[in-house]
């Protein structure tokens, strides 16, 4: 094991010299990419109902010919290539689909998934990250061990036995090299299961005994496990049953609320924490400092990047600006074209560009997910921010969260009402209250203004839930499993009032 180790970490330091490439020449492999892409797609259905074959230099062109484009606009080309149709959207045939239901719509979401985005994208974020881990790490006896992952499930097509579809999880560990998968852990047979409870408690037992090294998943549904495990072996702490352990991969959700979580449930000095910003459309970000959360944006895997500004979001035809564009520190909506046959796809998120020497951000959120009920425009990344805050203060440990705005009525001001499932409660709910309301005010100043003397917003409305309150309802909408989560934030009320019945409350109703 101590060769091998020797050997996987002198093969991920290999590795560096590429990412270094795009770090310097971040352009010029972005304008590779885009010639490829529209290269390849040029003599698709798509590629010449808009001319590509006359664009592939020119991304201005593209720009004005090739619209943005949301899953409904796609899903009339996907469904053909379900049926088993090719060279619609990309050149290679598209045996799987990565299933998605999202977390505003109930009907699932199906995203083409090439053999060139599982190698060249998905694949090669997954040796990038253990490549950036390394570099950071040299001294790693990680692949001395083996590494848990929470994966989904996936089915046969039943309109086309051809192909399959299933949670992205579930279709990369389907694919994985021999020896990555000699290195992973369960069996791909429980990995892969499709009842949720039942696979949770199935890792839990399987893999007490073994020597897990690394963690791979949704903090969510990684907590979940984590106390499963802890409840069968009545131990403290995860480091008493896997002393060996030294780091946990993670993205999906914001890890900011579940720090304070995670160090409590794994009490070790030698545990190291790693963000990536991966998808079911595509693998584009890692956390390549130890000292920072910004994601460095990872430009040479068959992505090509656009941006829209915050104030474009909702327009029909919304402005893009390329990455020689963007500013510091404002809110973008990600636009990809893809090596998977997504092109100009608005995927939802947003971010925050932080650094553009190399080029990275943070993610804000989802263009669906914030509230903006009275001009506060507060998005994911301060609720994160401030309950983080307000935990600190307190301390309290959170599991999971929702907010809703609280609309004006005869006699009622507005604003924001939270259901907060904490693993520690604080002593003083209302001091909690107080934080997580002076937090929000430190990091958006329309929040503030719009709190100052109760002008529009009043105080929080903050309701502490059971622990499993959230997991319940996840399981009674049928959304159990890594590639769902909760809402954090929504205009509406729709899911705030549905926790809310669960729970038998009917206060706060707007």
């Amino acid at each position: 094991m101590e060769l091998l180790n020797s050997l996987l970490v002198w093969l991920m330091k290999m590795r560096y010299p590429q990412i270094e490439r795009f770090m310097r020449q971040p352009h010029e492999v972005q304008q590779e990419v885009f010639e490829y892409l529209t290269q390849r797609a040029a003599t698709t259905e798509w590629g010449r109902q808009y001319g590509y074959i006359d664009l592939v230099k020119n991304r201005e062109l593209f720009k004005q010919r090739v619209p943005i484009s949301t899953y409904e606009n796609l899903f009339p080309y996907i469904e053909r290539m379900m049926r088993g149709e090719q060279n619609l959207l990309w050149d290679s045939d598209i045996e799987c689909f990565s299933k998605s239901s999202g977390t505003t719509n109930a009907r699932s979401k199906f995203i083409p998934v090439s053999a060139e985005a599982l190698d060249d994208c998905h694949y090669k974020g997954g040796k990038d990250l253990l490549c950036l881990y390394v570099h950071n790490y040299p001294d790693t006896k990680l692949f001395m061990g083996k590494n848990l992952g929470i994966g989904g499930s996936y089915q046969v097509n039943p309109d086309n036995p051809d192909s399959y579809f299933g949670d992205v999880s579930a279709l990369l560990m389907k694919n994985l090299p021999i020896w990555a998968e000699w290195l992973r852990t369960p069996s791909l047979e429980v990995a892969l299961m499709d009842k949720w409870e039942e696979k949770l408690d199935k890792i839990a037992h399987l893999t007490i005994g073994q020597d897990v090294r690394g963690l791979s998943g949704v903090p969510t549904w990684t907590v979940v496990l984590l106390q499963r495990i802890l409840e069968i072996t009545g131990k403290r702490d995860i480091s008493e049953v896997w002393p060996n352990l030294e780091v946990f991969f993670h993205g999906a959700v914001s890890f900011t609320p579940y720090r304070a979580l995670f160090n409590q449930l794994i009490r070790s000095g030698q545990m190291h924490y790693l963000e990536t910003y991966n998808a079911s459309e595509g693998f584009f970000g890692i956390q390549d400092q130890k000292d920072s959360e910004d994601l460095l944006l990872m430009l040479d895997y068959g992505v090509y990047y656009e941006f829209i500004p915050m104030e474009h979001w909702h327009e029909e035809h919304p402005k893009t600006v390329g990455l020689d564009e963007v500013e510091l520190g404002k809110h973008y909506a990600v636009v990809i074209s893809t090596n998977g046959g997504l092109w100009r796809y608005k995927i939802g998120d947003t971010v925050r560009f932080t650094s553009r020497e190399p080029y990275r951000v943070r993610i804000t959120g989802r263009t669906k997910h914030f509230i903006n009920a009275f001009g506060e425009e507060v998005v994911v990344e301060n609720a994160d921010t401030a309950l983080a805050q307000a935990c600190a203060c307190t301390g309290a440990l959170v599991n999971d969260y929702t907010a809703a705005p609280v609309y004006l009525g005869a006699g009622q001001k507005g604003g924001h009402e939270w259901v907060v499932e904490f693993e520690r409660e604080p002593n003083d709910l209302a001091l909690f209250t107080a934080k997580l309301d002076e937090g929000l005010r430190q990091v958006n100043s329309d929040y503030d203004a719009k709190r100052q003397f109760d002008l529009a917003l009043v105080l929080p409305v903050v309701h502490a839930v059971p622990r499993g309150t959230f997991y319940e309802w996840m399981a009674r909408r049928g959304k159990l499993g890594g590639q769902h989560k909760v809402p954090r934030l929504s205009n509406t009320r729709e899911y705030l009032d549905d926790v809310l019945e669960l729970i038998g409350t009917g206060v706060g109703r707007g």
